[in-house]
């Protein structure tokens, strides 16, 4: 079966994921992969990657993050939206998967909402007509 991602430059921000055939709702499209760390860790690490402009770091579950910037794959470019076409679903506080909000079309660029918590804020560049400016 093809790979249903490829990775380039996007419209919203950097590098962005892209869909390479139409994918169906509900498909699981990709895992994000990295380094598994602690959350402590993954605090000071995401200091360091904002202020870099960009943030890899995404929460497995309550001990452990995942640093998609080390031994990560193309996930780790995947933007926010506020009218995203994808989601995060966790799988028994193991895996990080992305998974379609609904039919997404060959070439159209894949999109989550990122949620981020505590003092972390960031500027939306999503474009949406929902969007809410900071994120």
């Amino acid at each position: 079966m093809k790979k249903p991602v490829y990775s380039k430059k996007s419209k919203i921000e950097g590098r962005g994921v892209f869909s390479s055939r139409d994918i169906k709702k509900d498909e699981e499209i990709i895992r994000y992969e990295g380094e598994k760390i602690l959350k402590s860790e993954g605090d000071i690490r995401s200091e360091k990657q904002l202020k870099k402009g960009h943030l890899y770091i995404f929460g497995l579950n309550k001990k452990y993050d995942i640093d998609g910037n080390k031994n990560g794959n193309i996930a780790k470019y995947i933007n926010h939206s506020c009218s995203p076409n994808c989601e995060t679903v966790t799988y028994d506080n193991k895996e990080i998967w992305i998974v379609a909000l609904k039919k997404i079309k060959q070439n159209e660029e894949l999109t989550y909402n990122y949620k981020l918590t505590g003092d972390i804020s960031i500027a939306c560049k999503c474009g949406s007509s929902r969007c809410v400016k900071r994120i």
